[in-house]
């Protein structure tokens, strides 16, 4: 048996990386490149132990060592996601469709056909009907917002 192994390792080396294709973690790659090294020390003599040694040492450095790279180089950073839903509501500009009332001079702002209720920033700047505002934050179901400044959104616009 310990002389035909190797058969058997490469048979599991090649079952594995063809599993790979139909999943989607990329480590049956990394145990089929292990099986068939393992296949190469049993076609050299080396028994069974020495073979199984060889194939988990393999798969796991080259696991390791993907995960190391792949987390290096495939960054999963906010900068270059694209941002739906809420998450994409800051920076937008609404317009006020009911004024200010209340304490903390509620009112409302619409965004997106979406009708908000929304807070001014400073706490203190009425919100008037009509008014251009910017959504600084989403804080639960509410927006906070400010007075849009269009000479802040286009700063290379030419003047004519």
């Amino acid at each position: 048996m310990e002389q035909s192994a190797w058969i058997l390792w490469t048979i599991l080396g090649v079952i594995l990386i063809i599993a790979e294709i139909f999943t989607l973690g990329f480590v049956l790659f990394w145990f089929g490149i292990g099986a068939l090294a393992a296949a190469v020390v049993g076609l050299f003599g080396f028994g069974f132990i020495w073979q199984f040694v060889v194939f988990a040492t393999v798969s796991t450095v080259l696991t390791v060592m993907s995960r190391a790279i792949f987390s290096n180089y495939f960054s999963h950073n906010d900068e270059n996601a694209v941002k739906t839903g809420i998450d994409s509501l800051p920076g937008q500009v609404g317009t006020v469709i009911n004024s200010s009332k209340g304490a903390m001079n509620e009112g409302s702002v619409k965004v997106f056909g979406s009708t908000w209720t929304a807070f001014p920033v400073d706490e203190e700047t009425p919100l008037l009907e009509g008014d251009k505002v910017e959504v600084v934050r989403v804080q639960g179901a509410s927006l906070y917002v400010r007075k849009f400044e269009e000479h802040k959104k286009l700063p290379n616009w030419r003047e004519e």
